[in-house]
């Protein structure tokens, strides 16, 4: 558990730096800063237990997906993240491989279940499906690194760990923020194939707690047993709903965080820091990793600092979206006096 660290951790940049004159910027997480503005919720919502109101058809057919029961409502990724690695067969044909640079939830969820966990480096995504790995954890985009993979390679990846008796997990937090992005949603239902989806990113309703976990129905059920009942609650249940139905907020709001996405990239090269970047963060590798992130954080604005010194390959520090033009501008402020020509 001490390696599991998130962004949106404000109050440890307080103990830190105290409490800048103009407040805090916080671009330490890759959550939409511009959330969905939530309607009035429905009394009943809050009076009583959550029931069967259609969420989940609404998200099959929001994600492509055909078969209803191939969806389940859980109380965010963290939930299935936390619960899935005991319901997956483990043994000595093979290990689950977790990216070395990523969300660092996956590996000590499933060491605590048993597994043999082997930390994969970003070139092993960029190239062949490892021999002796029998589960797969693929975050993508990827979380820091912005690596996406098309979803040819992810279908293979899938038959292939299915043929071994393992499963292919896809962690799809940010991939709603792309047109047409390489989903592998409609394929839910499929044996071996597990993908999360998240509501707190492009939806910006992180506070919610709410996502949705699409496999195959038999596995759902063996989740839903061991989550218990009534899971997410009735007012997420119901904003959810107005989300999901939404889909002018959606598209407008899509081709936003593009444009946000694109500003921020060029921003940073601007200031020498190259980087690859999504429509909701850009990660910037650097040696100067360190000093950058301090320098922002006494400027009063908090980033993701990634140092893995054990592991191959630079520092980097992640950049969230700031949310209006005072924001772009404190930003572009202090990137100008930490750059390495200030």
């Amino acid at each position: 558990m001490s390696g599991i660290v998130h962004g949106g951790n404000v109050m440890a940049a307080r103990v830190l730096y105290g409490e800048p004159s103009d407040g805090w910027l916080d671009l330490s997480t890759g959550i939409n800063p511009n959330g969905y503005p939530i309607p009035t919720i429905p009394p009943e919502a809050w009076l009583r237990l959550p029931e069967d109101d259609g969420l989940e058809a609404q998200a099959a057919a929001h994600y492509g997906v055909r078969d209803v029961r191939a969806v389940l409502a859980v109380a965010g990724s963290q939930a299935a993240i936390r619960t899935l690695p005991h319901l997956l067969p483990h043994g000595p044909h093979g290990r689950v491989g977790i990216a070395q640079i990523g969300y660092s939830e996956y590996a000590p969820a499933f060491a605590r279940a048993g597994h043999d966990v082997v930390l994969l480096p970003e070139a092993a995504f960029l190239g062949d499906l490892p021999d002796d790995v029998r589960h797969l954890v693929v975050v993508n985009p990827n979380n820091p690194t912005a690596r996406l993979l098309p979803a040819e390679t992810l279908r293979d990846w899938h038959a292939r760990l299915h043929a071994r008796g393992g499963t292919l997990i896809v962690d799809e937090a940010f991939i709603e923020a792309f047109d047409n992005g390489p989903t592998l949603a409609p394929l839910a239902g499929a044996p071996g194939l597990v993908v999360l989806r998240s509501i707190g990113k492009f939806y910006g309703l992180a506070g919610a707690r709410i996502g949705f976990t699409l496999a195959a129905p038999e596995l759902l059920a063996a989740l839903r047993e061991a989550l218990g009942h009534w899971t997410v609650n009735g007012p997420a249940r119901a904003a959810v709903r107005a989300a999901l139905a939404d889909t002018a907020w959606q598209a407008t709001t899509r081709s936003h965080l593009q444009q946000a996405g694109r500003r921020l990239s060029a921003l940073l090269d601007h200031h020498g820091l190259p980087n690859t970047a999504t429509p909701l963060f850009a990660w910037a590798p650097t040696p100067r990793a360190h000093a950058l992130h301090a320098g922002l954080a006494r400027a009063g604005i908090w980033t993701r600092l990634f140092d893995l010194p054990t592991l191959p390959g630079l520092p980097g520090v992640r950049f969230g979206l700031p949310p209006d033009e005072t924001g772009w501008q404190r930003l572009a402020d202090a990137l100008a006096s930490v750059s390495p020509s200030a």
